[in-house]
């Protein structure tokens, strides 16, 4: 029986007012931690080890239409492994049409098979309206493992947040983000989205990110 885990995700009006009506793309753009001389990837899985903080280097890609939100976060989380993959390839592997990608369902497998490991990533279901203390933190641990295993999360959210700097992100017909580091142990997290290069980066609390996906789910180590 199909549940809200599996709603339609296309973004609705609301979200195209958050983008500017259209999304221009695609738009290519870096973003890591403070560089040194090694690579920002390199980065992650050694400086900040054991630090309470990680934050892997994405390659960020913006999608290039307002229904590519699905493959666009795969492809940019899938960066963070120094892969480059087509998002109209991952598209068509994700059933992905102009009403959005099904579910996160959907995105793990092919989490899986660009990653090469059948057992990279899980789905994980919040299926309540609002995510409770255990959910939390089990979205926090899932956060903290998948990063340190020097991969990305891939969520799939609806409704609006607010991150910690007061910018309000709203998505009332559904979307799909990245989740690219951490830092105060998982308490804040960092995202990658590809709805706006203006915002491609921002932090959420794990709170607000557990109580964004909250119907849906994310696709984690």
């Amino acid at each position: 029986m199909r549940t809200d885990l599996i709603r339609k995700t296309a973004l609705t009006a609301a979200g195209l007012a958050f983008t500017g009506g259209a999304i221009a793309g695609p738009v290519t753009t870096a973003f890591a931690a403070p560089s040194t001389n090694k690579p920002a990837t390199s980065q992650a899985q050694t400086d900040r080890k054991g630090h309470g903080e990680r934050q892997l280097g994405v390659r960020y890609e913006a999608q290039p239409n307002f229904y590519y939100c699905g493959p666009a976060a795969a492809r940019n989380a899938l960066s963070v492994q120094g892969k480059d993959i087509s998002v109209d390839a991952m598209a068509k592997e994700m059933g992905t049409t102009e009403a959005g990608t099904n579910s996160i369902n959907d995105i793990t497998p092919v989490l899986n098979k660009e990653t090469g490991k059948n057992d990279a990533y899980h789905s994980v279901e919040i299926s309540t309206p609002k995510a409770d203390d255990k959910q939390t933190d089990k979205l926090r641990a899932d956060v903290v493992k998948t990063v340190d295993d020097g991969r990305a999360v891939v969520a799939n959210i609806a409704g609006t947040t607010t991150d910690t700097d007061g910018g309000i992100h709203s998505f009332e017909g559904g979307h799909y983000i990245s989740v690219v580091g951490y830092r105060d142990n998982g308490n804040i997290v960092k995202i990658a989205d590809s709805a706006d290069p203006n915002t491609a980066s921002y932090e959420v609390t794990v709170e607000h990110l557990a109580d964004w996906i909250a119907t849906r789910g994310y696709a984690a180590s």
